[in-house]
């Protein structure tokens, strides 16, 4: 069985669940970008709200949401099954429930899947006992909610769950069960090999050693003989236990199989619900805040749109105490939006606005805002400004360049970038040259880039050459030189109005 939640065709990697008793969630290590993103995001404020104080679902979240899906199909079919668990979280919660009861007990059973046969036998037969009980508890709840669900996805899974897991087939799996119990000892048969070894060993069921009731009682042909081993003989205890384990040894690992198969999809089970009741923790934080959320419309990159309504930052909104500022952005078929204007004025927080939405639409998430249009990317990146590296090893632009320099061996084609303030630990000039040249060969490579800047230079040369491709937003400035967050779409201006910080902050000669 497969669980197929989060994708229709692809199977869940479940490595990152460890048993909740060791609370060992460390997964494989996160790359580079991932790494970036989550800096320069602030993403850990939205990993810690889909946690809900749980690490593993914290684990599952970030991991999820960092492998963004590559197509539109993909997303929509994750958004109809999120749909259907914001409709019925309860049954979202007891699948969960289930899952991992089903993992913690299994692993709690004593022994393990080494040593002699009868003892693997053993600990498999418990283990599969153990998944026996959920797999019904499974069925029941798929019975039971099976009509409520719409999406593809859940229909699929509580489909099988009730043709698979029939009546019959418990009857059939306890029966067997049963018997692998071997209380009444081990029945084998084996046929005489090259120089009268035993070879072909199978493990027999019960039934097969009832002697007729004739032959019980001294009539008729006999069909057993029997031979009784003295108390003492270790050697020949020790040649039947060598035996026994010869007939048991494929059935254990036939059970031992078993389980694992069982496990594995308690555990995909796992992984993917537990995205979902990550989805469920962050939906309920963001509405406590008054956080309008909507299901993005992801589009293909040929669309070349990237338009929002009511856009915030949700890693913001949920540190505030305070309402956060939303902001708009009009349709258009753009590869470069460059974002200039006020200092304290919001730019910073629209870039990681944009690029966390992008990243919760390709996991096929909700957003923060009314409606969010954009193309799909084959990835996020980022490369924001940095603070000065305390060990003296290398300059401020030195190691702007390098990271551009690895961040250029990662991208691909229709790939998103996000730039905070790159390339400003130098000259206007030089800065203004350089960025310009890295964007227009990323957008020649057919690269997405968003770019805050307060380089006047470098915003205006790309207003001449690549206004046809280009959005400018601007962080507004009111009259008496407060910030009211706004971004608008116009065209850069030669002031940051830096001034105005200088003054609140003390300083004089500022008007």
């Amino acid at each position: 069985m497969k669980a197929h939640l989060l994708s229709p065709d692809s199977d869940s990697d479940f490595t990152i669940v460890k048993m909740r008793w060791a609370y060992n969630v460390e997964g494989p290590a996160l790359t580079g970008r991932q790494q970036a993103l989550i800096d320069d995001l602030e993403l850990d404020t939205l990993f810690d709200a889909m946690s809900g104080g749980d690490p593993v679902i914290g684990e599952i979240s970030k991991r999820v949401v960092l492998s963004e899906l590559g197509n539109p199909a993909d997303i929509h079919y994750r958004q109809a099954v999120l749909q259907d668990c914001l409709k019925h979280p309860e049954v979202v919660r007891d699948m969960l429930t289930i899952a991992v009861e089903a993992i913690d007990t299994e692993s709690r059973l004593w022994g393990g899947m080494s040593g002699r046969p009868e003892t693997v036998l053993h600990r498999s037969v418990q283990g599969l006992s153990n998944f026996v009980v959920y797999l019904k508890k499974l069925r029941r709840l798929a019975d039971e909610h099976a009509s409520k669900m719409s999406s593809e996805g859940f229909r699929a899974l509580f489909d099988e769950l009730s043709r698979e897991l029939s009546d019959d087939y418990f009857r059939e799996v306890e029966d067997h069960l049963k018997k692998l119990e071997l209380k009444d000892g081990v029945l084998m048969s084996a046929r005489l090999g090259p120089a009268l070894k035993g070879t072909g060993y199978v493990l027999r069921s019960p039934e097969l050693s009832r002697v007729a009731l004739k032959e019980r009682i001294g009539l008729g042909p006999r069909t057993e003989y029997h031979w009784d081993l003295p108390p003492r003989d270790e050697a020949g205890a020790q040649a039947i236990s060598d035996l026994a384990d010869r007939g048991v040894n494929l059935v254990a690992n036939a059970a031992a199989q078993s389980g694992d198969h069982l496990k594995s999809f308690f555990a995909a089970l796992w992984v993917e619900l537990g995205f979902y009741a990550g989805c469920l923790n962050l939906h309920s934080a963001l509405r406590a805040k008054a956080v309008t959320v909507a299901m993005p419309t992801p589009l293909g990159w040929d669309d070349a749109e990237l338009s929002w309504s009511g856009l915030v930052d949700p890693c913001l909104a949920l540190r505030s105490e305070n309402a956060v500022v939303a902001n708009d952005c009009s349709r258009g078929s753009r590869r470069l939006v460059i974002i200039t204007g006020a200092n304290s004025g919001g730019k910073s927080t629209l870039l990681r606005s944009v690029g966390i939405a992008q990243l919760m639409m390709q996991a096929g998430m909700f957003v923060a805002a009314s409606e969010l249009r954009s193309c799909v990317t084959s990835g996020v990146f980022s490369h924001f400004i940095r603070d000065e590296d305390q060990t003296m090893t290398s300059g401020k632009f030195d190691e702007e360049l390098q990271r551009m320099s690895v961040l250029a061996d990662w991208l691909r084609p229709h790939a998103l970038v996000l730039f905070n303030e790159s390339f400003s630990a130098t000259n206007e000039r030089e800065g203004a040259e350089i960025a310009t040249q890295i964007v227009e060969a990323l957008l020649d490579s057919d690269i997405a880039v968003c770019f805050v800047t307060h380089n006047f230079t470098f915003a205006e040369h790309l207003l001449k050459r690549q206004s046809d491709r280009s959005m400018f937003l601007r962080a507004e400035r009111d009259a008496d030189g407060r910030r009211p967050f706004k971004l608008v779409e116009a065209d850069p201006l030669p002031t940051s109005f830096g001034a105005d910080i200088y003054g609140r902050l003390g300083g004089w000669g500022v008007d």
